[in-house]
C-alpha cells in the first residue's frame, strides 16, 4: 500500500503551517509593540532657546533705556535692570551702536539661540534677545548678583568678605562653568574674554560666567581685553579666540583671586609669574588677607596660574585638567 501523500497535499499543509506561523509571529509583535509605548511629547526634553522680543517690549522694560535702570558699562554695551511683564527681572545688554552696524550682516538671532541652550550652575543663562534696526539686544538671567572685579578691586571692604576658601570656590566654579561652555555644549563655546568683571558672585559666593560667546561682536576690539587673552590672540594667521586663550584668561583671573591685584593690561602676569617660579609664594597673595598657616593649597592655585599663562597655546593644559585639580582643593579646603 503506497501510504505518499499526494504533492498539492503537501504543499496546500506548509502553506497552512506558514500561514499559522505569520500569524502567531504578528500576535507577538503586537503584544511587545504594546507593553513598550511610545514617548509622548510631554515625556521628551524641552530644548531651551532664547525667545525673540520686538523692541517696543524691551523699551517698556527698562523705561526708555532710562540711565537710572544703568547696573553696568562694557565693552561690548550697557547693561539695564529690565522688568519683562510687571514681573520678571531681566539684565538687558545693549551692544554700543558702533559695534551693531560693523556686524549687520552677521545672523545675530541665530548665534543667541545657539548660546542660550548653554545651562549650568556657573552659566548666566540667555533668556531672549530683540533684533530691529540699529539694535542688538542680549537679555539674560538677572542674578542680583555683583561681580567678582567689584569684590577685589573696587569695593574697599569687598577683598575681606573674600576669604581664601571662598576664592578658592570662586575659582574652581568658574573653571568647571568655563569647562562646560568649552566640552559639554554642542556646538562648544569659547568665550573670547574670561576676566573677573565677567564672572558674577551671588549670595553664597557661587560664580556664574557671563557675556560667553560674544566676541563676534567687537573680534578687534582692543579695549577691555589687553591683557585678559594671550600673546597669540592678536597673531594674524592663527591668532583671535580659542579654548587656549580662554584658559589664558582663567589663569589671570586666578592670580587676582591669589593676589588681589587687577590685571593691569597684562602687568599683573608680568609681577607675579618670576615670583611664582622663585617660589616666593606669601609674597604673591593678597596682603588684605591673613596669611593661612597651610599654604599648600594656596601654592597649588598658583602653579595652576603659572601653568595656564606662562605656556604657549601648544603647551598649556586643558580646561578639564584645570578643573581636576581645582575641584580637589575645592574638596581639601571648603568642605
Amino acid at each position: 500500500m503506497n501510504h505518499l501523500i499526494p504533492n498539492h497535499i503537501a504543499y496546500d499543509l506548509v502553506m497552512l503551517g506558514l500561514s499559522i506561523s505569520l500569524v502567531v509571529l504578528g500576535i507577538i509583535l503586537f503584544l511587545a509593540c504594546k507593553k513598550k509605548p511610545v514617548e509622548s511629547e510631554e515625556t521628551l526634553p524641552v530644548k531651551i532657546c532664547a525667545r525673540p522680543y520686538p523692541l517696543t517690549d524691551i523699551d517698556g522694560a527698562t523705561d526708555g533705556f532710562n540711565h537710572r535702570r544703568i547696573v553696568g558699562k562694557g565693552r561690548l554695551g550697557t547693561v539695564y535692570a529690565g522688568l519683562l511683564g510687571k514681573e520678571e527681572l531681566v539684565a538687558v545688554k545693549r551692544i554700543h551702536p558702533s559695534l551693531v552696524l560693523s556686524n549687520a550682516g552677521l545672523g545675530f538671532s541665530s548665534v543667541m539661540k545657539w548660546l542660550s541652550s548653554a545651562q549650568h550652575p556657573n552659566i548666566v543663562p540667555i533668556t531672549g534677545f530683540s533684533e530691529a534696526a540699529g539694535e542688538r539686544i542680549i537679555i539674560s538671567e538677572f542674578v542680583r548678583m555683583v561681580s567678582l572685579d567689584f569684590y577685589l578691586h573696587q569695593n574697599p571692604s569687598g577683598a575681606s568678605l573674600l576669604d581664601w576658601t571662598k576664592r578658592l570656590r570662586i575659582a574652581a566654579g568658574t573653571a568647571r562653568g568655563l569647562q562646560y561652555l568649552h566640552e559639554v555644549v554642542a556646538p562648544t563655546i569659547v568665550h573670547g574674554c574670561v576676566k573677573s568683571s565677567n564672572i558674577l558672585i551671588d549670595v553664597n559666593f557661587c560664580a556664574r560666567i557671563s557675556d560667553y560667546g560674544l566676541n563676534f561682536l567687537a573680534p578687534k576690539e582692543k579695549r577691555g581685553i589687553v591683557g585678559h587673552v594671550d600673546d597669540e590672540y592678536w597673531e594674524q594667521k592663527f591668532g583671535g579666540a580659542s579654548k587656549e586663550s580662554d584658559v589664558y584668561g582663567l589663569g589671570v583671573v586666578l592670580l587676582e583671586v591669589l593676589s588681589g591685584r587687577s590685571c593691569e593690561e597684562g602687568l599683573l602676569v608680568k609681577w607675579a609669574v618670576p615670583m611664582i617660579k622663585a617660589m616666593r609664594y606669601s609674597e604673591v597673595l593678597d596682603p588684605r588677607l591673613v596669611i593661612p598657616s597651610d599654604l599648600k593649597p594656596l601654592v597649588r592655585l598658583a602653579k595652576v596660574a603659572l601653568a595656564c599663562v606662562g605656556n604657549s597655546r601648544t603647551c598649556r593644559p586643558s580646561i578639564s585638567h584645570v578643573v581636576t585639580i581645582l575641584n580637589n582643593l575645592e574638596v581639601e579646603v571648603c568642605m
